[in-house]
């Protein structure tokens, strides 16, 4: 049996709106992607917050190469804080200065203070100088390094930039906005609305749906044959 011409017509706007338009879905999955990245480095940034407020470690940057060759101006480090007890001769220590920068040599003697078993003094040395700081540091606690990678100092200062922050937040509130926007959808005629319609038309030319006369109107006909 053939498809009535309106029905074929419904499938096939159906069908066309099945399948979503090439630029739409390259733009939604774009989307996808720009959400999926700013997710993933929001994650990344809310675990490193975590660690750094649980177990004390952070990232400090080298401007200078009085650590040199082992750590060259341009590296970033990753420093974790300790108790001053904990630390050794020999380990590249981060000591905060009042009124100065901090700094960032190794240490070359450490000896507990009189009178303080928890404070330390201690001398340090660059690994690029002759000869140890000028004078000695009293701490009660250091951030040691614990691994650097070279050339990735401005990279880091970059993205701790204020405004490149301000920037990615107002990205991902456009994308998700974007992404969750409500759109007035194309609907297409719904098929079942054809149903009713073909059976009126039947009913009202005195045939059912496949063309056939029903079986009273039959009766009623050859009735008044008889009648004759």
């Amino acid at each position: 049996m053939s498809v009535p011409p309106r029905r074929r017509a419904v499938e096939d706007a159906q069908a066309t709106a099945a399948r979503p338009g090439g630029l739409r879905a390259f733009g939604r999955r774009l989307v996808d992607v720009l959400l999926w990245t700013l997710g993933g480095i929001g994650l990344l940034s809310l675990i490193a917050a975590v660690v750094a407020h649980v177990w004390g470690f952070s990232i400090i940057l080298f401007s200078t190469g009085s650590m040199s060759p082992t750590i060259p101006a341009g590296s970033a480090a990753l420093v974790r804080l300790v108790p001053a007890a904990q630390l050794a001769v020999g380990d590249i220590t981060t000591i905060e200065r009042p009124g100065q920068l901090p700094i960032t040599h190794r240490i070359t003697s450490i000896a507990p203070l009189d009178g303080n078993p928890s404070t330390r003094v201690v001398t340090m040395r660059g690994d690029a100088n002759a000869t140890d700081d000028p004078a000695p540091y009293v701490v009660s606690d250091a951030r040691v390094v614990v691994a650097s990678v070279p050339g990735v100092a401005q990279s880091v200062s970059g993205l701790r930039d204020p405004r490149l922050m301000g920037l990615l937040t107002l990205l991902a509130g456009v994308l998700v906005t974007w992404a969750f926007w409500p759109r007035r959808g194309r609907g297409v005629p719904a098929l079942a609305d054809e149903e009713p319609e073909l059976a009126l038309a039947g009913a009202s030319s005195g045939t059912g749906p496949s063309g056939a006369r029903p079986a009273g109107g039959g009766r009623r006909d050859a009735g008044r044959e008889v009648a004759r």
